[in-house]
């Protein structure tokens, strides 16, 4: 089998490394296309670097736009690479509009579809991230998740049993890879400091909400300082507030290793990232997530994570009493750093039959393949 393995964004570059480095370790040709949603050039080179991560055998070129827009680019382009090319599989990771354009692809084309972060859900369909989620896991063969939460979940909404691998975070085998490349940086301010990272609109887009949080960091500052790598974006509204930021030390954005260097050597981590909740999880480094959901709740049930929403009062005592203590860290089941060999293994087995009813059809009414039974 030949499949061709996607990446969108840096956050799936992360993902998508360790299964390229697994193929090629079994010498398992696997195809590698980059749909370009996230185009900086000097970014993606960089995680590229750090990640070893071969040239793509196509770039596809997307760019930025609306959902609508990108999500039908891409739908569009890798139609067309699809067809050229005939893999036997796609993977496709995470949660980007990407993901589904991809998954939707596929499935209409009869190309089986596995799901790398199966299962995880926020709850929340104003993200555009669940949607996507969603959507890409009604349409997958195989449903490879990171935690047994999201067993359950895919359970709930009636996914095949059969269908369900429980395979481990694949981040975590980036982290475990490259930390001791990662540690020897020599980025990470003298002394004790906390970490933050903002880039989700429902904080960053609103200027009250924003102004507000961005004064209890400041006051955190004060006891802990921060630093901040502010991606350009944020980096405008944050400018435009024209508000005193205290000793909060704004830096442009990081590149992976440097991401995680100063994870693991910050104190506190103050962030409304996904993967930053994940990845603290495994530093050991205790983690506020600015956020009022989280599709990882394992990091905050086995993990040193704290969903503590986006009241700038609240944020600030957890903070405060986050840093009064020290934690154990602790692990989640699987999290150490085999996921993409589990992952090759359940691909090598083939395609899953359909053996299984949903609980709430009768046997005597559908046969397996759910159609009636005359």
């Amino acid at each position: 089998m030949r499949p061709v393995i996607i990446a969108a964004t840096r956050p799936n570059f992360v993902k998508v490394a360790p299964l390229l480095h697994e193929f090629s370790a079994r010498d398992q040709p696997a195809y590698l296309v980059h749909t370009g949603q996230h185009y900086d050039a000097a970014m993606s080179d960089r995680f590229f670097a750090d990640l070893d991560i071969r040239e793509p055998d196509a770039n596809l070129g997307i760019g930025s736009g609306t959902h609508a827009e990108q999500t039908a680019g891409v739908m569009v382009a890798f139609e067309r690479w699809a067809e050229a090319n005939s893999p036997d599989a796609v993977i496709v990771v995470g949660d980007v509009n990407s993901t589904a354009a991809c998954a939707m692809v596929a499935a209409k084309v009869g190309i089986p579809v596995a799901h790398l972060e199966a299962g995880l859900r926020s709850f929340d369909r104003t993200m555009p991230e669940e949607v996507n989620r969603v959507i890409v896991d009604c349409l997958s063969t195989w449903h490879l998740t990171p935690s047994a939460d999201a067993d359950v979940n895919l359970l709930a909404e009636g996914v095949d049993p059969s269908r369900i691998h429980l395979v481990g975070n694949i981040m975590v085998d980036s982290l475990l890879k490259n930390l001791d490349r990662a540690r020897a940086l020599d980025i990470a301010p003298a002394g004790e400091f906390g970490l933050v990272t903002l880039h989700r609109p429902a904080l960053v887009d609103d200027p009250i909400r924003l102004a507000a949080m961005l004064a209890a960091l400041r006051e955190l500052s004060a006891d802990l300082p921060l630093v901040f790598p502010v991606h350009p974006r944020t980096r405008e509204r944050v400018a435009a507030l024209g508000v005193d930021l205290g000793n909060i030390e704004l830096r442009p954005p990081v590149g992976y290793l440097e991401s995680i260097c100063l994870q693991a050597a910050a104190r506190l981590v103050l962030t409304d990232s996904g993967g930053l909740q994940e990845e603290s999880t495994v530093l050991g480094t205790p983690c506020l997530t600015l956020r009022e959901n989280t599709e990882r709740p394992v990091t905050v049930t086995q993990g040193t994570n704290r969903l503590v929403g986006l009241d700038p009062h609240h944020v600030l005592a957890v903070a405060r009493a986050t840093l009064e203590r020290r934690e154990e860290p602790r692990r989640p089941p699987l999290w150490d750093g085999k996921t993409s060999a589990r992952v090759l293994d359940v691909l090598s087995r083939g395609i899953p039959t359909v053996s299984w009813i949903p609980p709430y059809l009768d046997s005597t009414d559908v046969d397996l393949a759910g159609r009636r039974a005359s």
